[in-house]
């Protein structure tokens, strides 16, 4: 019996063009280290389109280098005209280099729980335009003291000085501190109506996106409460988002939003551009209790702006505050 090996020809090398066998593929030199986000993970996105850093390196024990991008177009961080990056977009930038920073030079594991006490922002406009290529931007993060550690915990407040190129775009400011998960359970086990049945969220029909400043009826994040100053926050909880990733309370953008349209609410039919915001975060707010936003104009420093301090409270109890500074424009 003659095996099919047996009939099988011997392999031999193909020839080339110049009648010699080719030289076996040796391996080439790394490839050159090109831009790209950096990982979902630590900035806690699930979506990789929504992470806006793109790396960081030291300058020295307390000061960092951050450098960050912006897409030419984006759903949600854009002006109804779409000419100019949202200047939320600088909170939601700052806020993802705090957890960066936290995650990649202060080694705080990516299963530790963050919570947000504050966040500042205060932008140029000049400095917001959508021009012909995606926006990159750096991010000077300068420590606010030195982060308190314990064994468990770390405790940090840092300030960001935003440049686009040469020139300043934003300025901003955040505290934060981070847990471990079991003690983030312990902690969460223990808020306030725990025992009880909880409250009903309340549901409604939402706000004319014009009044609130946006385009698209399912960004409003408010509905009426039958009263000129105060609203339902209302959100939806499918915003892609908004609602990024799952959790077990409403996120504190959601908040910052939720401020931006009730300024906007209030002095319609005046669009407000919130060019900056001072939030102070009091406590978690719950998904399922609900929310009272309410708002009121205050003095501000600027003769020019409108300043709106906005408050959100649930159970009677305070959740953020934001001090809300925009420029006004007829609609």
């Amino acid at each position: 019996m003659t095996l099919l090996a047996d009939r099988t020809p011997a392999l031999t090398p193909v020839a080339t063009t110049f009648g010699t066998a080719p030289e076996p593929l040796r391996p080439l030199a790394l490839a050159p280290r090109l831009t790209s986000t950096v990982a979902k993970e630590y900035v806690h996105r699930a979506c990789h389109a929504e992470v806006f850093i793109t790396g960081s390196e030291p300058l020295g024990d307390t000061v960092f280098a951050v450098t960050a991008q912006w897409p030419r177009a984006h759903t949600f961080f854009s002006t109804p005209d779409g000419t100019r990056h949202d200047p939320m977009q600088a909170a939601e930038t700052i806020r993802q280099a705090g957890l960066y920073l936290a995650h990649t030079r202060f080694g705080v594991p990516l299963d530790h729980k963050f919570m947000m006490w504050s966040l500042d922002y205060a932008t140029r406009d000049r400095q917001l335009f959508i021009g012909a290529t995606p926006t990159d931007l750096t991010i000077e993060a300068r420590l606010v003291p030195q982060p308190r550690r314990t064994r468990s915990t770390v405790d940090f407040t840092f300030s960001a000085t935003v440049r686009r190129g040469p020139y300043l775009a934003a300025t901003g400011k955040a505290r934060f501190t981070t847990v471990p998960d079991s003690t983030y359970r312990r902690l969460r086990g223990a808020r306030p109506g725990n025992g009880s049945a909880p409250s009903a969220p309340v549901t409604g029909e939402p706000l004319p996106p014009a009044r609130v400043g946006r385009l698209r009826p399912c960004d409003v994040v408010l509905s009426p409460t039958g009263t000129a100053d105060s609203w339902h926050l209302t959100p939806d909880l499918r915003h892609p988002i908004l609602f990024d990733h799952a959790g077990d309370h409403v996120p504190g953008m959601v908040l910052l939003e939720a401020a931006r349209q009730a300024a906007n609410a209030l002095s319609a039919p005046v669009t407000v551009t919130p060019t900056a915001a001072a939030t102070t975060f009091h406590r978690y707010a719950e998904h399922d209790a609900p929310t009272t936003i309410t708002a009121r104009h205050t003095p501000g420093e600027e003769p020019d702006s409108l300043t709106t301090t906005v408050t959100g409270h649930q159970h009677g109890e305070p959740i953020f505050t934001t001090v809300l500074t925009g420029l006004p424009d007829q609609r």
